[in-house]
C-alpha cells in the first residue's frame, strides 16, 4: 500500500511553514530568525573561485575578514570555523598535546573535548565542578587547577568550559595564571560566550583574561548563522602553524561562503552597532529579572544577585526558570510554555527550563515570556499546590571512576546489556543528556548502581538521554575482556 506523502514531510517545506507561525524562539541561533539576508542563498553559494580567496590559505578577502574578527575580540589571530566550535576544539586540543600525552580537563566539558582526547589517545585527568545552591554545576576553581597540576607535572594543557551551558563562568584570569606558572597553555571552550566583552553587564571574554586559545560559537549568542564559530589564538604559547594544520584536518575543505558571509556581516554589525545593541539588550534583561523576581511559585534565577561560593560569576543572558519549589518538573514547564504560549525554550532539565537570549530578542518576546510565567504562577497558586518536592535529578556528573582511557575502552570488544544489569561493567560508549551534550558516562568509566538509578530516573522523566536505546540497553566493554566489581 502506497503511503500518502504531504509537503509537511519534506524538511524545506516544514521549515517554510514553521517560519510563518508565531512561536517565539528563546533558543539558539542568536539571530532569532529576524535578520534579512536580502539575497537568495543559492545566488551566493560558491566555491573557491577567482576573487574569493581560500579559507585554508587565506590571502585576500577572507584574511581581511578574519583580521576584523581578531581586532573585535583583541586576539592575536582568529580563524573562521565553518564546522562549528567542534572543529575548533579538536584543532586546539590536538595542537597543544602530543599523541598519548596528558590533558587536564573539566569533567563537564562538551563531548567534542572527549572526542579530541580519543583521537590523540590522551590520558585524561578531571576537574570536578562543585554544585551550586541552585543544583547546577558551579565554577572550576583556580585552587583545584593548581592542585591537579601539582599532582601531575607532565600534564601538557588545560581545558575548561566557561561559560557552561547554564551560564556559569569561572575565574579565567586566576586559572590562566595558575596554568601559566607551569608554562603550559589554557584552552577555554567559550562556545556560549561569543557575546562576552561587549558590555559591562556581561562577563569579560576569556580572550582578554589570559587564555591562550578561545573557541566561540557565534551562532549561539550572536546574530550569525548556525554552524559558525571562531577560534582565537591569544598568546605566543601557541604554535599558529600547528593550529592551522589541524584545522585543515578537522574543518571541511569546502567551506560555505554563505556561512562565511554571515560571519563577516555579524562582525561588522558588532563593530558598527554593537554598543547600542548591547545597551538595549542589557536594559531588557535587567527589566525582565526585576519583574520576574515578583513571582510567587516559579523561580527565575537572578544572576546579578548570586553570591554562591561555588559560582564565580553568572552570564545573565541565560534565563533559568525553576518550578522545583512548587513541585513542577522541567519537562512539564517546558511543554506548558510551548503548547499553551508558543514559547520555544532552549532545553529542559529535571527541575528547570533554560531560555537563551541575545541582542536580537524583542521587547515583545520578553513581555510574552513574563505574561506566560505570571499566568502560570497564578494558576499554580489557585490550584493550592502543596509544595511537595518530587525526587528531582540534579547533578549526575562525576559519579563514576575511570578504569580505562577513552581510546582504550572505545576500541575494545563491546556488547549490549540491560542498563539494570550493568553495575560493575565498564562503559564502552558515551551516555549524554542532550542538550547540552556533556557525557554522564565516558568510555572507560565504571558503571555504579547509583549511576544506573540516576539514568533510569532521567529516562522516566522524559529527559533526552543519548546512549541508551529504546529497550534500556547500553554498550559495555565485553566482560570476557574486563569487568570490575566492588
Amino acid at each position: 500500500m502506497w503511503k500518502k506523502y504531504t509537503e509537511e514531510i519534506y524538511l524545506d517545506k516544514r521549515l517554510e511553514n514553521y517560519a510563518k507561525n508565531d512561536y517565539y524562539p528563546f533558543h539558539m541561533p542568536g539571530h532569532k530568525r529576524r535578520l534579512d539576508f536580502s539575497l537568495n542563498p543559492y545566488e551566493i553559494d560558491i566555491t573557491e573561485i577567482d576573487g574569493f580567496d581560500n579559507l585554508h590559505k587565506p590571502e585576500e578577502i577572507l584574511k581581511s575578514a578574519m583580521r576584523r574578527a581578531s581586532l573585535l575580540y583583541g586576539a592575536k589571530r582568529s580563524f573562521y570555523l565553518i564546522n562549528g566550535s567542534t572543529c575548533g576544539i579538536l584543532a586546539a586540543v590536538s595542537s597543544v598535546t602530543k599523541p598519548g600525552g596528558k590533558i587536564l580537563m573539566a569533567r563537564n566539558c562538551h563531548k567534542a573535548v572527549y572526542h579530541a582526547a580519543y583521537l590523540r589517545r590522551l590520558k585524561t585527568f578531571y576537574l570536578y565542578p562543585p554544585v551550586t545552591s541552585e543544583g547546577i554545576q558551579g565554577s572550576i576553581t583556580p585552587r583545584s587547577v593548581e592542585k591537579a597540576l601539582k599532582r601531575d607535572p607532565d600534564i601538557e594543557a588545560v581545558i575548561i568550559s566557561s561559560p557552561t551551558y547554564d551560564g556559569v563562568v569561572s575565574d579565567i584570569k586566576s586559572i590562566a595564571e595558575a596554568v601559566h606558572r607551569r608554562n603550559i597553555p589554557l584552552i577555554v571552550d567559550e562556545a556560549h560566550g561569543a557575546h562576552f566583552g561587549f558590555h559591562s553587564y556581561f562577563p569579560k571574554s576569556s580572550a582578554s583574561l589570559g587564555a591562550d586559545l578561545v573557541i566561540q560559537s557565534m551562532h549561539k549568542t550572536l546574530p550569525s548563522l548556525t554552524q559558525t564559530a571562531l577560534l582565537h589564538i591569544c598568546t605566543d604559547r601557541v604554535d599558529e602553524e600547528k593550529v592551522s594544520r589541524f584545522l585543515g584536518i578537522y574543518e571541511t575543505s569546502s567551506p560555505s561562503y554563505v556561512l562565511m558571509a554571515g560571519m563577516d556581516r555579524c562582525v561588522r554589525l558588532m563593530e558598527q552597532r554593537g554598543k547600542i545593541l548591547f545597551q538595549n539588550y542589557a536594559a531588557k534583561l535587567s527589566d525582565f529579572y526585576c519583574r520576574a523576581g515578583k513571582l510567587n511559585c516559579l523561580k527565575v534565577s537572578a544572576p546579578l544577585e548570586s553570591k554562591d561560593e561555588n559560582c564565580f560569576c553568572i552570564d545573565p543572558s541565560k534565563i533559568r526558570i525553576s518550578g522545583k519549589e512548587c513541585g513542577v518538573g522541567g519537562k512539564k514547564l517546558y511543554d506548558l510554555l510551548l503548547e499553551r504560549y508558543r514559547l520555544q525554550m532552549e532545553m529542559y532539565s529535571a527541575s528547570y527550563v533554560l531560555a537563551m537570549t541575545s541582542v536580537m530578542d524583542t521587547d515583545g518576546g520578553f513581555e510574552r515570556l513574563l505574561n506566560a510565567l505570571y499566568e502560570t504562577d497564578r494558576q499554580i497558586e489557585k490550584e493550592n499546590c502543596n509544595l511537595i518536592q518530587p525526587d528531582f535529578i540534579e547533578d549526575i556528573y562525576g559519579k563514576t571512576e575511570k578504569r580505562l582511557e577513552i581510546s582504550d575502552a572505545w576500541e575494545k570488544e563491546k556488547k549490549s546489556i540491560a542498563l539494570s544489569d550493568a553495575c560493575g561493567f565498564i562503559a564502552a560508549d558515551f551516555i549524554c543528556l542532550y542538550p547540552p551534550g556533556i557525557p554522564v558516562l565516558v568510555p572507560g568509566e565504571e558503571i555504579s548502581s547509583d549511576m544506573i538509578g540516576q539514568l533510569t530516573k532521567c529516562v522516566q522523566m522524559g529527559l533526552n538521554v543519548q546512549g541508551i536505546d529504546g529497550k534500556m540497553r547500553i554498550q559495555v566493554v565485553n566482560s570476557s575482556v574486563i569487568h570490575y566489581t566492588k
